[in-house]
């Protein structure tokens, strides 16, 4: 995969991203409903707010991770380190940039 090829796909995800994640902020329940639930409601209808709220938060969350790992695979494209192991400087294989075009490491190091 090129550098051209590996910006725009990333640019693309960087936007999809991003609309998730404001879309998630944007439909959070107000902050009576967090903190307190609605009194008088059944326990199972308060432990489904809660547990979607905790949804929302971890996709925003979520989204905010990835958009920063693009962003710095951006950042790697500009500067001319895009493609390389951040570990051992070897050129990262096709097949893996593919995949995953924020990748910062080979397959050897993929778990450091």
């Amino acid at each position: 995969m090129d550098a051209e090829t590996a910006r725009r796909a990333l640019t693309e995800e960087r936007e999809r991203l991003r609309e998730m994640g404001s879309w998630s902020r944007e439909h959070e329940p107000a902050v009576a409903v967090q903190q307190e639930g609605a009194l008088g409601q059944h326990p199972g209808d308060y432990g489904s707010e809660v547990e979607e709220t905790m949804e929302r938060e971890g996709l925003a969350d979520e989204s905010d991770r990835q958009v920063a790992e693009i962003d710095a695979a951006l950042a790697r494209i500009e500067d001319g380190t895009w493609g390389r192991c951040r570990v051992c400087g070897q050129q990262i294989d096709d097949e893996r940039l593919e995949a995953r075009a924020q990748a910062d490491t080979c397959r050897e190091h993929a778990d450091q």
